[in-house]
């Protein structure tokens, strides 16, 4: 293993992700060309810090480095106490560094193999990366998409047609999610290794669709990743009540004022429906919650048609002037006359 990325980027094997990226932020600073110079160590340092970075930011990529890295550190280990104990008694100082090296380089030889641990990491470690890129170029199909509409009760009954706006992400186009261009960070995903856009759907519900219905639209999800099929996308209906309205089945109930001077004498209210505004007599003498039903005036459906029906509410007023106040005092005594 020739090089050690925490080293590089001056850090610990147990230093943060944030800690990490402030390394790397710092470095990246420091040895950018525009800043140290466009000297070809320069350049190579610059490219040796994202290396690291690209590789001890990525969870899985740093897991694998680590492997390696404690493999050989251990290998190196073993290595050295072989040396020292086949050369504790050796009187020349320097045949110590040469046996080590030697010991160190084909420590196997006396087991009638040869291998040098540098070289057989630097292979673990390079097919380890490759299974990596493998996995990411790997087709991936895209996530599915889960989102809410709301639509009225008419709409539920009869069907509608909605336009939705959804956000959807998917893979960085320029560095194809890997976050890096160039030794640099990818200036068109600022690094994420994806973008966002908003797209636009065209939804049809169905006629007679009740309350939290879903409906499947297949590969209107994210995007598929390397030529593998789009996600769905999943919408849940809501259907609300109009307002100043409630339906039951096809008919439309709504509540009508009146004061108390109109449901004794009578009077005619204009009421909105689904075939525009209907004038509703009222009858002297009317009660308050008496119901009157406006035949046709409800949801039609498939050849059914349903009515309104209107209850009446007496509204007693809030602001009464001085003169209406006598006149009710006199309707009062008129009214306990009646009654002796």
């Amino acid at each position: 293993m020739t090089k050690d990325y925490y080293k590089i980027l001056d850090i610990t094997e147990f230093s943060t992700q944030d800690e990490i990226k402030s390394a790397y932020r710092k470095l990246a600073r420091k040895w950018h060309p525009d800043v140290a110079g466009n000297s070809d160590d320069v350049i190579n340092k610059f490219k040796e810090i994202n290396e690291a970075y690209e590789i001890l930011s990525d969870k899985a990529r740093k897991a694998d480095y680590d492997t390696a890295r404690r493999f050989y550190n251990y290998a190196s280990g073993t290595s050295e106490k072989k040396e020292t104990a086949s050369t504790g008694n050796a009187t020349n100082p320097n045949s110590k560094t040469s046996t080590k090296k030697e010991e160190t380089k084909d420590s196997g030889k006396k087991f009638g193999f040869s291998f040098n641990w540098e070289e057989i990491l630097s292979k673990k470690y390079a097919e380890m990366q490759m299974k990596n890129e493998q996995k990411k170029n790997a087709p991936k199909r895209g996530a599915d998409i889960n989102t809410e509409v709301e639509i009225s009760v008419f709409e539920a009954i009869n069907g509608t047609t909605k336009t939705i706006n959804l956000l959807q992400t998917h893979v960085c186009p320029k560095c194809g999610g890997r976050k890096f261009v160039n030794g640099g960070v990818c200036k068109h995903c600022n690094g994420k290794g994806d973008v966002t856009s908003y797209k636009k759907s065209t939804v049809r519900s169905p006629e007679g669709i009740k309350d939290n219905s879903k409906i499947r639209l297949a590969g209107e999800g994210e995007n598929g990743i390397n030529g593998a099929p789009s996600g769905d996308l999943y919408l849940t209906v809501h259907v609300a009540e109009p307002k100043n309205y409630k339906t039951d089945g096809l008919n439309i109930l709504k509540n009508i004022t009146i004061s108390p001077y109109e449901a004794v004498l009578g009077s005619e209210v204009s009421v909105p429906t689904v075939k525009g505004n209907v004038l509703v007599k009222i009858a002297p003498n009317t009660r308050n919650g008496q119901k009157i039903r406006l035949s046709g005036c409800g949801i039609s459906n498939k050849g059914r048609e349903g009515d309104m029906i209107v209850t009446v509410e007496i509204q007693i007023p809030t602001n009464v002037s001085n003169e209406e106040v006598e006149l009710y005092k006199r309707l009062r005594e008129i009214a306990l006359k009646g009654q002796i």
